[in-house]
């Protein structure tokens, strides 16, 4: 059965006060705060797996580290976002590449138009796929071109590939941030270990949607990896997919993006900085059916910068 979540995508998980940009036309998806501020997009599903849509603030209730938080932002606007694809290209994907970037292209085809995407390829080791002049892009011909780069070959250098991801996300105009991983778990390439992972990933902005692509009797699947991945930022996870279903899944996870709750509220800072801070969403219902909702169900909240200064 296939979960149902809340989602958070961002804005810095915690957004700052500072000088508004000024600049290109996508400045007025910027939102603007005055305060620490977190952030959670929120998807909202029926018991049985219909999206929801309409809802409003009184629908929502958050709490942290067990305590209600006063809402300070609502919104249900399909804004522009930045995404990576983080695509597998060891010596394992190879006969299954095709399917792969056929969906992949699915993705970025029912995705906002505005959104800025950059792809990831790993390996041997982990690199940007788009041209070094360009960081991102929503052209159709520059993202193909991207995923199709290279030749599938060698181990898999999983962790190093998601570290690497996450600080260009850092880079995007985007408030809301989200990656789709394409991969059987596995690492046996990586600098970097299960733990640097973590604390990048509870440290950023980021979504993370994690589609399985493995045999059953593949030994390199490590499916706990992107559970975890999925469950720990909010996003979704799709085990041991189907080739046949890969279009289908990457529509639908772009869909998901696109129809969004985000909801926001100002931690109370106190206690250790740097510590972890645990998340529940609760959604009610006026008819009293049961709604679920998944989101990050922890972040790092950053050192208080006003203060610093």
């Amino acid at each position: 059965m296939r979960k149902l979540f809340i989602f958070v995508l961002p804005l810095n998980f915690l957004a700052y006060s500072q000088t508004p940009a000024v600049g290109p036309p996508e400045a007025p998806f910027v939102l603007r705060v005055t305060s620490d501020l977190v952030l959670l997009d929120v998807s909202v599903k029926s018991g049985s797996g219909e999206r929801i849509s309409g809802l409003t603030k009184e629908n929502f209730k958050v709490y942290e580290d067990g305590k209600l938080q006063a809402l300070t932002h609502f919104s249900t606007e399909d804004v522009p976002v930045t995404a990576g694809l983080v695509m597998d290209t060891s010596g394992s994907m190879r006969a299954k590449r095709p399917e792969v970037i056929t969906a992949a292209m699915v993705f970025i085809g029912a995705s906002n138009p505005k959104d800025e995407i950059f792809v990831v390829q790993f390996s041997d080791s982990a690199k940007l796929s788009l041209p070094e002049n360009i960081p991102f892009s929503s052209d159709v011909s520059q993202l193909r071109n991207a995923l199709w780069k290279g030749t599938p070959d060698g181990r898999t250098a999983l962790n190093d590939a998601i570290i690497l991801a996450l600080k260009h996300l850092e880079m995007g105009r985007r408030d809301r941030r989200a990656l789709v991983l394409v991969s059987d778990g596995g690492d046996n390439s990586s600098l970097h270990n299960a733990g640097d992972v973590l604390q990048a990933v509870l440290e950023s902005r980021a979504t993370i949607y994690t589609i399985g692509v493995y045999d059953a009797d593949d030994p390199d699947k490590n499916p706990g990896v992107l559970k975890r991945l999925a469950s720990i930022s909010g996003g979704e996870t799709f085990l041991q997919a189907e080739l046949a279903s890969l279009k289908g899944i990457c529509e639908e996870i772009a869909s998901d993006i696109r129809t969004r709750y985000t909801i926001g509220y100002v931690p109370v800072r106190s206690g250790e900085e740097g510590a972890s801070r645990k998340v529940r969403v609760a959604v009610s219902s006026a008819s009293g059916g049961k709604f679920i909702a998944h989101t990050r169900t922890r972040y790092i909240l950053p050192p208080n910068r006003a203060a610093a200064n």
